[in-house]
């Protein structure tokens, strides 16, 4: 029994240090930023890395959820007789939720694991302890580049989700079932709010950059260096930022849209 509590006692004080290290991480990076303005040649660097290079999966997934968001919304709204409306159901739930949450997600699976993985290794072949030795500081060096990179490219790559999903309903509502081009654009035009609907989706999506960037930082940067340790850390890293990315939609979305 005593054994059971001193390892739940060791469980809960790892995982409040961990918290705290998180949070302190978060407040240099945030203090650093300016600093890596400075340095925009390493930003550009990162944003092709993380933002280019998953191009073609934002692009490749916002055409088939477009698609089956066209066509489902055609079967729903039909049964109503408001099938015209498609395109308004179409963009706002690409704008207001989907184009944010699912490009958070996918960046975190695809450019925050390798981040995670990239500053994992490089603590792990002490690269960063190196760069601590030569008196430059990893954490503006290496870290502060990749969390301005992803700042920039999160919000860029969901406003091309966006784009490309309505683009994929217009092909499946007009040029498959057959629902007017002109009805599908002005009711979108219409509905749509600049102010209301695409600036709130794209706060949304600078808050999920924040939150995938930095739990991908974190958790590389703490990884145990060890192959076993930065496996681990590129897998909690993608658990932890998609679950947060969630929670906070919901949240968001209570405050912005209730």
């Amino acid at each position: 029994m005593i054994s059971l509590l001193q390892a739940l006692g060791n469980k809960v004080i790892t995982g409040l240090r961990g918290v705290g290290e998180g949070v302190f991480l978060f407040l240099r990076l945030m203090r650093s930023l300016s600093i890596g303005v400075r340095r925009p040649l390493l930003v550009i660097d990162q944003v092709y890395k993380l933002g280019v290079l998953s191009l073609v999966i934002i692009v490749v997934s916002a055409l088939f959820i477009g698609m089956v968001l066209g066509l489902q919304g055609y079967y729903t709204l039909s049964d109503f007789g408001a099938a015209e409306q498609v395109g308004v159901m179409v963009a706002l739930t690409l704008v207001r939720e989907l184009g944010p949450v699912v490009t958070a997600l996918l960046f975190a699976g695809r450019a925050g694991s390798a981040l995670t993985a990239e500053v994992g290794l490089m603590r792990a072949t002490e690269q960063l302890s190196s760069m601590e030795m030569m008196a430059i500081d990893p954490e503006r060096r290496i870290l502060v580049p990749r969390f301005l990179g992803v700042l920039i490219a999160v919000p860029l790559l969901a406003t091309i989700f966006s784009a490309v999903g309505i683009i994929g309903g217009y092909l499946v509502s007009v040029g498959m079932v057959g629902i007017d081009g002109g009805a599908f654009w002005s009711n979108m035009q219409n509905a749509v709010s600049v102010r209301d609907d695409i600036l709130n989706g794209l706060i949304k999506s600078v808050v999920f950059a924040v939150v995938v960037g930095w739990v991908a930082l974190h958790k590389g940067y703490m990884a145990v260096p060890t192959s076993e340790g930065v496996s681990r850390a590129t897998t909690l890293s993608v658990v932890h930022a998609s679950l947060i990315v969630l929670g906070l939609d919901f949240l968001l979305t209570a405050l912005m849209f209730g």
